[in-house]
């Protein structure tokens, strides 16, 4: 169990930092599609490690976020 949460929070710290790097030149469709997918992988995560599979808890989240994000105005 620590293993897993200790490598969640190494996923969760790179997708942060990459989506803030990203972000400079994106258009506000972009930047929400990706804090959606980020949002949500993020809660995903939290919900799979508590179920006992964070990576796929992460993936369902991310592209649920992801979706949601790119259809809210």
């Amino acid at each position: 169990m620590k293993s897993a949460i200790s490598t969640l929070r190494i996923a969760v710290f790179v997708g942060v930092a990459l989506g803030l790097a990203g972000c400079d030149h994106m258009s506000n469709h972009q930047q929400r599609t990706l804090s959606g997918a980020a949002i949500g992988a993020g809660a995903g995560a939290l919900v799979g490690a508590a179920v006992g599979d964070p990576w796929a808890g992460a993936a369902v989240g991310g592209a649920a976020g992801g979706v949601i994000g790119a259809t809210t105005h």
